[in-house]
């Protein structure tokens, strides 16, 4: 067989007709792949294809759920022969591009098959668009399909006698809004998707869309639907919620819908239906809220067309990607990623309120001990009512899939998460359950853990767990990732507190408690009394001192400085620095004795202490700085329990 004969010539030329939109199910060429070239985009790498027939190459992209087949032995690469499976063609900036979807690399070539040229410019000499295929001799326009068994004359792609596959009946207007005769109080129509398709409605993949082409209608899965939010600013107020859809190319997309289109759809989309939509906007995706795997995101309003649609099981539930084992995420260290965590829930901890420190309102928080077959466990932080109905909704150590966790370096690893499936439908979730059933339940006690003593839950380190201060240079502890700290816990003694800052051990902060300054920015004094802050450009009568200072801590084997920050010393000293300040300044003056009882109520304290070691520049040095971000008093009682029990262990 010669190397001309392994690909369907005449492909090509069918791919660049614009009127085929998505490649009907038996159009399935086999075509070689001439360049492979990474274009980046706000949301990671896209592949831009060179596809060859040998007669005629065509531009394409590569949808982003197929990067993972670029390079290897037997991946896509220069000059490899493939079956497209799946794909579609739309035209951007004049020209055709076709997208494809899913495929098969068949063979490794290492040169080109044929001598092709570019199908844009034949389209373009005759008429720019139109059907070129008829007017192109015989040899180039006919559609010959790549020789596997003998030689036939039948077209596997369709169309009958007409090369392009085109019918003989008219061209129903693919972008045209459908009429609909539902009224505003009831959008959302029940539609077969055997009657879309025999009706002419071209439906766009999620990932075949794109900014140069505004008439569009999707058939999407809704995977989650968020709460009502409003808003309030300088130009005006209003609700939105927003929606994740994904279709069965596996990709999905967030859609927000605002004011009147809140109160039209809200109370009729439901989540897990299928829905067609149109006529809404798209705009690049903003990645640091948006996790999604497109690359755009859209908006919709009241004007826009939602129909529920049947569902034919086509459009999976939700689409995971399970790339990562708890141990693995030790290793993460970019926290804008979103990773898709499969987890036993080990524990829920009891809900706790807190005030936030922003908003001064009152928020619950629940955390939950997870872990997998990797023998490590992390924690994830509930909120809301999410952490409220916890305890019911994760009793009895459920498996669950974490759909795009964030990954956070606080208090050494954690996680946090909006959509949560208890024992998702996958055969992952299954093998998981086996596992715990097993042999995880009964050695649960002897997994690692990623989160830190003190973690978002507030718990100390275990006793077998704890280290002592000579860890830190016998372990050369700061050393490593300059991005990311390391973590200890010890027990240790204060020594000595560093106290002679002029002024206090604190600083003046703006008294500001809402965005931007938030109690946290420094402020300084003007000719006329008052306090300034450059953050906000707010003046002010007076100030919120918040404490700063550094001490040294002692166990058996060394001693360390450590940097006290406001909640933690006042956690030590058992007050703040305003209450300080106003008790050390009277009306005679500046007491130092009544300063330095404070501090001296604290020395020769003995606590668990959980500190972040970083290497930092001090004066153009490079120095290991340990900052104190928990510390909670020996409950000696405990202590000894621990003690007598590692002392049988020996």
């Amino acid at each position: 067989m010669s190397a001309s004969n392994l690909l369907s010539t005449g492909s090509v030329l069918r791919m660049s007709d614009p009127a085929m939109g998505r490649a009907p199910p038996d159009f399935v060429p086999t075509v070689q792949v001439l360049s492979v070239k990474p274009i980046p985009s706000p949301n990671g790498d896209r592949f831009r294809l060179v596809i060859s027939d040998g007669v005629y190459f065509i531009n394409g992209m590569l949808a982003t759920q197929l990067n993972e087949l670029v390079g290897g032995p037997s991946g896509l690469q220069e000059n490899c022969i493939v079956r497209l499976e799946e794909f579609m063609n739309n035209k951007v900036g004049g020209k055709i591009v076709v997208v494809v979807l899913r495929l098969s690399v068949i063979q490794q070539m290492h040169e080109r098959i044929g001598s092709a040229t570019d199908v844009g410019k034949v389209v373009d000499a005759h008429g720019g668009g139109g059907n070129a295929a008829t007017s192109m001799p015989a040899a180039a326009a006919r559609v010959t399909p790549a020789s596997n068994s003998g030689s036939s004359s039948h077209n596997p792609y369709g169309g009958g006698n007409n090369p392009i596959g085109h019918s003989a009946v008219p061209m129903h207007n693919a972008y045209a809004r459908p009429t609909s005769s539902h009224s505003s109080s009831a959008p959302i129509q029940v539609v077969s998707p055997q009657a879309n398709q025999g009706g002419g409605m071209h439906l766009t993949p999620i990932a075949g869309l794109n900014m140069y082409n505004n008439r569009w209608t999707i058939r999407a899965r809704v995977t989650t639907k968020s709460d009502i939010r409003t808003w309030r600013n300088a130009k005006g107020e209003g609700s939105l919620f927003s929606l994740e859809l994904l279709d069965d190319s596996n990709v999905d997309i967030r859609a927000t819908l605002f004011k009147e289109a809140v109160d039209k759809f809200y109370p009729l989309i439901q989540v897990g239906k299928v829905y067609r939509i149109s006529g809404g906007r798209l705009k690049i995706a903003d990645t640091k809220w948006n996790t999604c795997k497109s690359p755009y995101e859209m908006t919709l309003d009241q004007n826009s067309e939602i129909h529920l649609d049947n569902d034919v099981g086509n459009i999976p539930t939700m689409h995971y990607e399970f790339t990562h084992k708890i141990a693995d995420l030790e290793q993460v260290t970019d926290t804008t990623k979103h990773i898709d965590v499969l987890a036993v829930v080990k524990s829920v901890q009891e809900p706790v309120n807190l005030i936030s420190k922003k908003s001064g309102q009152e928020l619950t928080k629940c955390d939950l001990v997870l872990v997998d077959d990797s023998n490590t466990e992390i924690m994830l932080t509930l909120w809301g009512d999410k952490a409220r109905n916890a305890p019911h909704e994760y009793a009895n150590q459920p498996v669950v899939a974490i759909r795009r966790a964030r990954v956070s370096d606080y208090s050494g690893k954690s996680l946090s998460a909006d959509v949560i499936i208890v024992n998702p439908e996958i055969p992952q979730a299954s093998q998981l359950a086996d596992w715990w059933n097993r042999a995880g339940r009964s050695n649960s006690s002897s997994v690692r853990s990623l989160t830190a003593a003190g973690g978002s839950g507030g718990k100390v380190e275990t006793f077998e767990n704890r280290k002592c201060i000579a860890s830190i240079k016998e372990e050369n502890l700061g050393h490593g990732n300059p991005d990311k700290p390391d973590w200890i816990t010890f027990k240790g003694t204060i020594t000595f507190i560093k106290r002679d800052k002029e002024g206090g051990a604190w600083y003046p902060a703006c008294p500001n408690a809402g965005e931007p300054c938030k109690n946290r920015y420094k402020v300084s004094t003007t000719t006329d009394g008052q306090w300034y802050c450059d953050k906000c450009q707010g003046s002010f009568p007076n100030c919120v001192r918040r404490w700063i200072f550094s001490a040294t801590v002692q166990d058996d084997t060394s001693s360390t400085w450590v940097s006290f920050f406001n909640e933690q010393a006042e956690q030590l000293l058992g007050v703040t620095a305003d209450e300080v300040y106003a008790k050390s300044n009277t009306s005679g003056g500046f007491e130092q004795d009544t300063y330095d009882s404070f501090f001296a109520k604290a020395l020769y304290t003995e606590w668990i202490f959980k500190c972040k070691i970083k290497n930092e520049m001090v004066n153009e040095e490079s120095r290991v700085k340990a900052s104190v971000v928990t510390l909670v008093p020996v409950d000696y009682a405990r202590e000894s329990l621990d003690m007598l029990a590692a002392i049988e262990k020996f």
